[in-house]
């Protein structure tokens, strides 16, 4: 073998070796999962028509907006852990889409309806219950491997956007003036900003298996519960979503009693 043929291939192997060790040290092209990132954006697109709706003061197409943007919110992370197409990037853009539609958006819809009679007060209103909702969705996102799956810590954004645009559809299909109830208004706003970032327990509805077989009846009572939201589906929204928002409250009272009491029957035996 002459001299030449050794450096050639001493050559060689020393350009195979930069290119293996360049193809280790380039970064790897990484892409994100479509499916359950489209339901996002269209969430993300629900919530910022309901702004714009609200701008030009189409009150219920607004408030309808949301809840198109709930049923979306609920469909992307139901689709990613069903296809197994979970990431990082889907949880902080989820997240940015439940702040424009949830926070943002119900915000502003009531403002226009109702809080801007309030002056100051109202936008302050609107900005605390906006701030809220930054919060503890920052909040949700940092427990996420120390929480309760059965049950969320605060309120949850999607449900107190809900109460929010439900009790302005219901309003507005009754012709009421949102001025005339300028301070419930005020107090609702505030009050689900404040559930949001407190820490009273609610369901989140996370352990139902929806891949297994269940009873007929549970199947009946699906079918029961969408016929009674199309008899009047403002009403029976808003109201089942209050029903929920009490419910936290309500139940930690319960709990609290139930301690209380516990703990008197001990003191008396001892």
């Amino acid at each position: 073998m002459t001299e030449e043929t050794e450096e050639t291939e001493e050559t060689e192997e020393t350009e195979e070796h930069e290119e293996e060790s360049e193809s280790e040290h380039s970064p790897k092209r990484r892409g994100i999962y479509l499916l359950p990132n489209l339901f996002t954006t269209a969430a993300l697109f629900s919530g910022f028509y309901a702004i714009v709706g609200a701008m030009q003061q189409k009150f219920e197409i607004a408030a309808v907006a949301v809840f198109i943007a709930m049923v979306l919110d609920a469909m992307d992370g139901r689709i990613a852990r069903l296809t197994n197409t979970q990431s990082a990037f889907g949880a902080e853009y989820d997240s940015l889409s439940d702040l424009v539609s949830f926070g943002l958006a119900p915000a502003l819809l009531m403002y226009q309806w109702s809080l801007f009679s309030l002056g100051k007060a109202g936008w302050l209103a609107a900005f605390i219950y906006t701030a809220a909702a930054a919060l503890r969705l920052a909040r949700f996102n940092t427990q996420l491997d120390t929480m309760d799956k059965a049950h969320f810590q605060g309120l949850p954004s999607p449900a107190s956007a809900a109460v929010m645009v439900g009790l302005i559809w219901v309003c507005v299909l009754y012709e009421i003036n949102g001025a005339a109830l300028n301070f419930l208004a005020f107090f609702i706003t505030i009050a689900t900003g404040l559930l949001m970032v407190s820490n009273v327990r609610y369901r989140s509805f996370k352990d139902l298996d929806l891949k297994g077989k269940v009873p007929f009846v549970r199947i009946l009572a699906v079918v029961l519960i969408f016929v009674l939201i199309s008899i009047d589906p403002a009403q029976m929204l808003f109201f089942s979503f209050l029903i929920y928002a009490l419910s936290g409250p309500l139940l930690t009272l319960w709990d609290l009693r139930k301690k209380h009491a516990h703990k008197q029957h001990k003191n008396h035996e001892t």
